[in-house]
């Protein structure tokens, strides 16, 4: 199972990236847990300091934009 998570405040951006993740996943068949992260202190721990970034299992695949759906099954495979 993969733990997915979407750093962010809850903007429009992390708010996308959350659907898109979400939708990749789903497409993708893959056992996951969404999870949303959203305390500035999580958030700095994973060495972001631009939001939103999107997590797989714990290692950050992006930050500061939000990829396109195809970029994010290619993060998640």
């Amino acid at each position: 199972m993969k733990k997915i998570q979407i750093l962010g405040t809850g903007c429009a951006k992390c708010n996308k990236l959350a659907e898109l993740a979400d939708q990749a996943a789903r497409e993708m068949n893959i056992e996951y847990e969404l999870v949303k992260v959203t305390n500035l202190n999580d958030i700095m721990d994973f060495g972001v300091m631009v939001t939103p970034a999107l997590a797989v299992d714990g290692d950050v695949k992006v930050a500061g934009k939000v990829p396109k759906l195809d970029d994010i099954k290619k993060m998640l495979a």
